[in-house]
């Protein structure tokens, strides 16, 4: 399996706070990047943050601030937290991991993320 597996997502009241993961298989050594993006009804898919392979970080806009990336490297696991808080209504999407992989895009299923008001 190449594309990623995503966990976190789910229904929160504004203000609040959730937790996505992703973990992107295989080694460690040939990743460029991971990151999440999003996509809302209607709209088009957009970044929301990522890591790139040495160690920059890029965020939208529209999140700085209130999310944070982080990734986990112990025992050699690419995975990935993006941390969603003060989550508002606007922040409702389809949350994709992507995982760019000797240039090449690997995209999750997605987790629904919905912020209610």
């Amino acid at each position: 399996q190449v594309q990623p597996v995503e966990s976190g997502g789910g229904l929160v009241q504004a203000g609040g706070s959730l937790r996505l993961s992703c973990t992107a298989p295989g080694s460690t050594f040939n990743i460029n990047s991971i990151g999440w993006y999003r996509q809302a009804p209607e709209k088009q898919r957009e970044l929301v943050a990522r890591i790139l392979s040495g160690g920059d970080i890029d965020y939208a806009d529209s999140v700085k601030g209130r999310f944070t990336i982080s990734r986990d490297n112990a025992n050699a696991k690419n995975t990935v937290y993006l941390q969603m808080n003060s989550l508002k209504p606007e922040d409702t999407a389809l949350y994709y991991c992507k995982v760019q992989r000797n240039w090449r895009d690997y995209w999750g299923q997605g987790t629904q993320v919905t912020v209610s008001s």
